[in-house]
């Protein structure tokens, strides 16, 4: 890949609730680092969301907040919610919602690849997950989390709704993306019982047969894959599922590799920019003590240069950065090392700088 020539970018910041600022601060360090190296200029800016805003505005998802998003290059988010606004008139995972439908971004990518040298953090045994490299493709807009909602004193109602379209566009990204991997989906629905999977099962095999034939398609049902992914997870190469599904799936495997604070993630639309955040959540029992795995924020900010500004070398920079230093096991708390938010941000930005020193002198690294 030939480096992109330097430019100017605009990201937006949105550091949320709990361990969010934290991770956000780690992800804005990396990418200033890479922007020194490459010669790159990213202008950041910091926008409210989630209990922040609420606490701020009254709104998890202020205008300004939403225009500032769909102006930007690509948007970084730290993590949303927490147990304070739990019963309150709004809730912060509404921002985080309405920001997904403003910008359009239909598919959220959840890659996960176990390191050999964490595997046995694992709580499976190393030989179930050693060499586990999947990518989970969720539908983010439709389903059970955008249908009409009732409460009343009788009871609740969540309605899960998928139109063909949505179901369409999800499908053929999982389906490129298979082309560029090994070859294989996984389309996890619940057929037997739901209509809405029955519809999503027979548009999937549809778009199969018509436009990517050479990929193999297998179907399973949720419950199932729920325990395949735990008994087998080396077997899957690309899961296709609808959001709620998603969701839930995403958070199962997220153990494989040793802590869910290592898992970044990309929600990516048709054009625009894509918003990209780690999977863990606020974590508010951490949050402001320096504990929080940053890991999953700035490999986030790796997908953000790959999907939403096309630098791939400077991607790849940063996935060798957090290889080379997992590697030398300099790990935080969840990993079973010592050290802090901060400073295993510092060991990610010493390994770029030592990773960009090697490639200019043309020096062969060697990681222990």
């Amino acid at each position: 890949m030939t480096t992109a020539a330097p430019k100017t970018y605009n990201v937006v910041l949105l550091p949320g609730d709990g361990v969010g600022p934290e991770v956000t601060a780690a992800a804005r360090s990396v990418l200033s680092v890479i922007g020194d190296f490459y010669g790159h200029t990213f202008n950041f800016s910091e926008h409210l969301i989630g209990g922040a805003a609420i606490d701020a505005t009254g709104d998890p998802l202020p205008e300004a907040t939403s225009a500032a998003c769909l102006a930007a290059d690509a948007v970084f988010l730290g993590a949303v919610g927490g147990p304070k606004w739990d019963g309150g008139k709004r809730r912060p995972e509404e921002g985080l919602l309405a920001i997904r439908k403003a910008m359009g971004l239909f598919a959220n990518l959840r890659p996960l690849q176990v390191s050999p040298v964490l595997a046995h953090r694992s709580p499976l045994k190393k030989e179930i997950v050693e060499g586990v490299d999947l990518i989970i493709f969720r539908e983010l807009t439709g389903g059970v989390y955008f249908g009409k909602k009732t409460r009343d004193e009788k009871g609740a109602t969540d309605l899960c709704e998928y139109t063909v379209v949505e179901i369409e566009r999800v499908a053929r990204a999982a389906f490129q993306t298979a082309k560029q991997r090994r070859g294989k989906v996984t389309s996890v629905d619940k057929a037997n019982v739901m209509e809405t999977s029955r519809l999503w099962r027979e548009v999937v095999t549809r778009i199969h047969a018509e436009e990517y034939p050479e990929i193999a398609l297998e179907h399973a049902l949720v419950d199932s894959m729920a325990m395949h992914l735990i008994r087998k997870p080396r077997e899957y190469d690309v899961i296709l599922t609808e959001n709620m599904f998603g969701d839930i799936l995403s958070d199962e495997v997220s153990v494989l590799g040793g802590s869910i604070g290592l898992l970044p993630s990309a929600s990516l639309g048709t054009e625009g920019p894509g918003l990209f955040e780690p999977i863990h959540g606020s974590a508010p029992d951490i949050a402001g003590q320096d504990l929080a795995n940053p890991i999953g924020g700035i490999l986030s900010a790796a997908l953000l240069l790959r999907h939403s500004l096309k630098l791939e070398d400077e991607a790849d920079s940063i996935e060798a950065a957090v290889a080379a230093v997992l590697a030398s096991g300099a790990v935080t708390a969840d990993l079973g090392g010592e050290l802090g938010t901060r400073a295993a941000t510092d060991a990610v930005v010493d390994a770029l700088r030592a990773i960009h020193w090697a490639a200019a002198h043309r020096v062969q690294m060697h990681w222990a």
